[in-house]
């Protein structure tokens, strides 16, 4: 006979092991020592007196650094000088005890009557001798982002903090000071559970939204009342277009970031790399409404009505688009329709191709001795093919740098037009595939062989095409280049 299982109860997921215990410890009017006056004991110093600690530094000599601290440099807390060395009976009474140790000898005897003492003990720059570390940190205080590595590579957790910094801004802090002056009347206007968790989304929404509360908070009761009626009106929904750049990540602005941090729903193009959709908030829900040439792509009508209708139902809608938002980009259509539905639209810039191309190429597009003028041209029209209202006289004006975007099936007929057009067969092309991307190829050539160049490099992805002089030293070094490896810069340069 079968046995018939019953429902049980399962737990979430054990923690995984971590190496430290992150915990963050209260220091506000507590006495606290450091031995030690060099620049190492000093910015320990500056960092506990920002906590509000009264620290005394036990040294005979101080660095300069150190000076400047005792001077009043320190941002709270107090820091007083005991001009001699620390024996054991000044850890009595210690809440905190840090040493800048000349000698594993010292370090040993300092831990040692710290812990004898009952004090926490930190020994700098050497872990053995220490009952807690240091971590980079990142202040939006009361908000405090501590990050450790466990001492394995602190290189590493200063990079963590640097990415930590582009999200969080420096407005954070006054809101979460805000935050505790509300907390209370929130509790009593709020209703339990929904209300209060929809309260506290919009006060998320509006603290990251780069505004200063200061300007909107006033009395408590008052703020709560006003938030609580922008939340409601917020639910009416909103769109901002976003440029996601090229395709690396790292070349989003900070705002495009945090955007994308608050999004409900993100419509993105197929040229939107995974590495920035990965940069979005967890719960957006995504959405491809890609348009490629040649390709089935989503019809303009169609994307621009569904972001009527998502913001319509009170969403926050990003359209997130390849490179800049305003550059070959539909926006203007966007935001008409947007604008006639009488839904908020705001834009945030994106860094464009042709400008990704000219620093992955260290080509200034208006060198002042070959170019007084750029253009950005698009390179095939609403029907797939070459734009017939381009000005193809003023294109060939050798003073001026041209790039053509989305013209790889184009590139021989946009070679023969600006060559009938007068411009000198021998003018340096360049054209890029994938730019910032792992996949990126570029080749560089003259206008007359322009064909033979998109022939190699393919256009079944992105290619933006570039002619002018001031490709001339971009070519000559992409021939070195291709001597020693095919290389330029680690991007692969067809020959």
């Amino acid at each position: 006979m079968q046995d018939i299982r019953k429902p049980v109860e399962r737990r979430p997921a054990r923690l995984e092991p971590l190496s430290v215990l992150p915990v963050f410890c209260t220091l506000e009017g507590k006495p606290v020592l450091v031995a030690g006056g060099t620049d190492a004991a000093a910015w320990k110093a500056e960092l506990l007196a920002a906590s509000g600690a009264m620290v005394t530094v036990f040294a005979e000599d101080v660095s300069e650094e150190m000076q400047d601290l005792l001077g009043g440099g320190a941002a709270s807390g107090e820091i007083m000088r005991t001009g001699r060395d620390w024996c054991e009976a000044d850890l009595d009474g210690m809440a905190f005890a840090i040493c800048d140790a000349g000698s594993n000898a010292e370090a040993a005897r300092f831990h040692a009557a710290a812990r004898a003492a009952g004090v926490i003990v930190n020994v700098i720059d050497k872990p053995d001798y220490c009952q807690v570390q240091f971590g980079s940190i990142v202040n939006r205080s009361p908000v405090v982002v501590g990050i450790s590595t466990s001492g394995a590579a602190p290189i590493l957790g200063q990079a963590v903090r640097r990415r930590i910094e582009t999200v969080l801004p420096r407005a954070l802090t006054a809101w979460a000071a805000l935050a505790e002056r509300v907390r209370d009347e929130v509790m009593a206007r709020c209703t339990p559970g929904a209300g209060r968790r929809a309260f506290w989304e919009w006060f998320v929404d509006h603290a990251f939204s780069g505004t200063v509360p200061d300007r909107m908070s006033g009395n408590a009761s008052g703020f709560v009342s006003r938030l609580i009626g922008a939340g409601k009106e917020a639910r009416q929904g909103q769109v901002t277009l976003v440029g996601a750049g090229p395709g690396a990540a790292d070349l989003m602005t900070v705002k495009a970031v945090r955007v994308l941090q608050s999004a409900d729903v993100i419509l993105f193009d197929d040229l939107v790399s995974d590495e920035v959709l990965e940069l979005a908030r967890r719960e957006a829900k995504r959405m491809l409404v890609g348009k490629r040439g040649g390709r089935d792509s989503c019809r303009q009508e169609d994307i621009n009505a569904l972001m009527v209708k998502l913001a319509g139902q009170g969403k926050h809608v990003v359209r997130l688009k390849s490179g800049d938002p305003m550059i070959f980009g539909r926006a203007g259509e966007e935001i008409a329709e947007l604008e006639g539905a009488g839904i908020p639209v705001t834009v945030v810039p994106g860094v464009t191709a042709g400008v990704a191309m000219a620093s992955a190429f260290a080509t200034s597009l208006t060198h002042r001795d070959r170019a007084q003028s750029v253009r950005f041209v698009t390179g095939h029209s609403r029907d797939g093919g070459l734009p017939e209202t381009l000005d193809w006289k003023g294109l060939a004006d050798p003073a001026t740098t041209t790039l053509f975007y989305m013209g790889g099936r184009m590139g021989g007929r946009i070679s023969s037009r600006l060559l009938d057009a007068g411009l000198p067969g021998e003018t340096p092309v360049a054209v890029a595939r994938d730019i910032s991307r792992p996949a990126e190829l570029c080749w560089f050539g003259t206008l007359s062989a322009l064909g033979n160049g998109i022939d190699k490099i393919g256009f079944d992805r992105p290619v933006l095409i570039g002619v002018g002089a001031v490709f001339a030293d971009a070519a000559a070094r992409a021939a070195v280049a291709r001597e020693s490896g095919g290389e330029r810069g680690g991007v692969r340069v067809s020959a």
